[in-house]
């Protein structure tokens, strides 16, 4: 994406968790067509790839105030939280109280009393992990890369290798069992009744 900038730059993240509107059974719901308050954390401004990303998600879920086809309200807030390293991206309608409904006299210059707003989530949820911030298009220099990050092939690898050297320690414990129920059979006594007396 372009970021209002000479320079293209490139993110590459990896999407943990991915929660539908028919599993979290939620009662809000927002307009469709109205804009959205973007509402970050803090700590998008303590780093450098934190602001891009940032600014990507101001271009991509922001809605310019004259867009067509755009409501001119807001009813819902898109927050944008970092958690252990991860982008939480939670979705709210701005609902509001009876008192704030039964109310009808409040002018349009007149602000709302924030204590009588409340923020019911409507989902999505959405779970996102940076690994890489390239300079250029797809290439270039990274700008950021994360070390914490464990790719799911490498995990699923790990766990094929671990089910495999399980299964051969289980067969080489088989093995070993038959050889040792082999080694302790008896041997025939020559003095044994059955020896002497045929």
């Amino acid at each position: 994406m372009d970021f209002k900038t000479t320079k293209w730059t490139n993110f590459k993240i990896s999407y943990s968790k991915f929660t539908y509107l028919d599993e979290l059974n939620f009662t809000g719901n927002c307009l469709k067509g109205s804009r959205p308050i973007l509402s970050f954390d803090k700590s998008f401004l303590e780093n450098d790839h934190y602001k891009l990303l940032k600014e990507m998600f101001l271009q991509t879920f922001g809605v310019p105030p004259n867009a067509r086809k755009s409501k001119p309200f807001i009813d819902h807030v898109m927050t944008f939280s970092i958690v252990d390293g991860k982008i939480w991206i939670r979705n709210y309608q701005i609902n509001e109280t009876l008192d704030v409904k039964e109310n009808d006299k409040i002018e349009d210059d007149e602000d709302y009393d924030v204590d009588q707003l409340n923020l019911v989530e409507i989902g999505p949820r959405l779970v996102l992990t940076l690994i890489t911030v390239l300079e250029g298009s797809f290439s270039g220099p990274k700008i950021y890369e994360n070390k914490q990050y464990v790719s799911p092939n490498f995990v699923r690898a790990q766990l094929k290798q671990q089910a495999a050297d399980q299964a051969k320690s289980r067969s080489q414990a088989a093995l070993e069992r038959k050889i040792k129920k082999r080694n302790q059979v008896l041997k025939a006594d020559p003095l044994s009744n059955d020896a002497l007396f045929k």
